[in-house]
């Protein structure tokens, strides 16, 4: 845990690194919470919780040098179809 004095402390500091995997913010004070998980360059943010907190069927992943897009079940089915349109005219 870091402390810092303002939430744009927090914010800049957390933006300055080349990772983003998931973050974690301790408060009281839902508006700064909210602020915080909007501003930061993070793949995930959890809110009075640790950053290694997962659930395997909810989204996972990051940004920046912490990789691109998501795992879970959702993302692996997606990964893994092929989409095809069909279009089924018919006769008049």
């Amino acid at each position: 845990m870091i402390p810092f004095d303002t939430i744009e402390e927090a914010i800049d500091a957390t933006n300055d690194s080349d990772f983003g995997l998931q973050a974690g913010i301790f408060t009281n004070q839902m508006d700064v919470a909210y602020k915080f998980a909007h501003a930061i360059e993070m793949g995930g943010v959890v809110i009075n919780g640790t950053s290694n907190f997962r659930l395997d069927h909810w989204p996972y992943g990051g940004v920046k040098n912490s990789g691109i897009g998501r795992e879970g079940p959702r993302f692996a089915i997606e990964d893994m179809t092929e989409t095809k349109m069909i279009v089924l005219r018919l006769p008049e």
